[in-house]
């Protein structure tokens, strides 16, 4: 009896065992059905991305320089107006911005680089407006361009449709802006009008003061350009609403960064792949946008001839060392030889050096 009991005992012991084995596969067929349907589901929505591939050269860097720079990642940020031909990989690049990630603090600065700066723009001793490359050679002479008058070495570049941005914006609920009157006017008459008919949806006129701008006002307010400030305003504007929209997208839902994701993954072209983006996902939680500034620091605004308004650097190299003090947080940084040549040859170009540096307030 006593033996028999045992082995009843023994027979219920092992179906209970049997029940939880069973109970743990199929909670690990589960974990791994929703890990494969999330894949896919990445997989899919960065499937509406463009990917484009970059042969990108560096100046000769020095190897203190190159080490300092290891510890982040660069992005080349182009803000394109290509609604018409759905075309993301070439075309007017508005908006050209710099965003520098700490890998170790998750920390962000951005640099806008003003549209008019006077850059070698093909490696040619070309010197134009910057926004010319992206224009003529697309995002890779973009691209070289950025490192070769910057001394930099890009990571990869994000260009965007420029109008996308409405879309997000109202995924993200709107962003808070302060309106002068200055500003207002100028939305009013010349850009909510004219981006109602463009994107095909209504928003309304605005004040001055705070406002709750939905992703039409919020783009009006960043094309603003003639007032006082001109460009460099424009691009403290852009800076300013894009720092509205990371402090929003560290509280958005899920549902809002779906249809964020929905409204801009179709409009962007970049050269960073499906597994760039995974191996950055994890991290992106902790991303910080702590700063941003204007390139050039110093600088003087003059027209030449058939090459028009101009914004020289006075000078590169000196505001290079400016650039790489406030994205790197480095003053180890040394000029390579290409860009003090590059510097000398602006110089001679625009004929203005330090000294001629004027303050415009941005």
């Amino acid at each position: 009896m006593g033996r028999k009991a045992k082995r009843e005992l023994s027979a219920k012991e092992l179906r209970i065992r049997k029940k939880k084995r069973r109970r743990r596969l199929l909670i690990a067929e589960g974990i791994i059905l929703v890990l494969l349907v999330a894949v896919l589901f990445v997989w899919l929505k960065v499937g509406m991305i463009s990917f484009e591939e970059l042969d990108t050269q560096t100046n000769d860097l020095d190897e203190e320089t190159q080490k300092v720079m290891e510890e982040y990642i660069t992005v080349a940020i182009f803000g394109v107006d290509n609604r018409s031909n759905v075309n993301y990989d070439s075309g007017n690049s508005d908006s050209i911005m710099i965003a520098n990630i700490d890998n170790n603090t998750g920390e962000i600065k951005i640099v806008s680089v003003y549209r008019d700066t006077c850059m070698d723009v093909d490696g040619e001793e070309t010197f134009r407006k910057c926004n010319y490359a992206f224009n003529h050679g697309g995002a890779e002479q973009a691209v070289n361009m950025l490192n070769r008058n910057l001394d930099l070495d890009i990571d990869g570049y994000v260009a965007v449709d420029f109008y996308a941005l409405a879309g997000a914006i109202d995924a993200l609920g709107g962003v808070e802006i302060e309106l002068t009157d200055e500003e207002a006017k100028v939305m009013n008459e010349a850009y909510i009008g004219f981006l109602e008919k463009e994107l095909g949806r209504k928003s309304k006129r605005v004040t001055a003061g705070l406002h709750n701008l939905d992703g039409i006002q919020a783009v009006a307010y960043c094309r603003v350009r003639y007032t006082s400030g001109g460009d460099f305003k424009r691009a403290e504007r852009q800076r300013e609403v894009l720092s509205k929209m990371a402090e929003k997208l560290k509280t958005a839902s899920v549902s809002q960064l779906l249809d964020l994701i929905d409204e801009v993954f179709p409009s962007i072209s970049t050269s960073f792949n499906l597994a760039d983006i995974l191996e950055m996902a994890p991290q992106m939680q902790n991303y910080q946008l702590v700063d941003t500034q204007g390139y050039p620091f110093d600088k003087y605004t003059g027209t030449y001839g058939s090459k028009g308004s101009l914004v020289i650097p006075c000078t590169v190299e000196s505001n290079v060392r400016k650039l790489h003090e406030f994205l790197f947080e480095s003053e180890l940084y040394t000029p390579s030889a290409e860009l003090t040549d590059l510097s000398e040859e602006i110089e001679d170009f625009s004929g203005k050096d330090e000294e001629d540096a004027l303050d415009y307030g941005y």
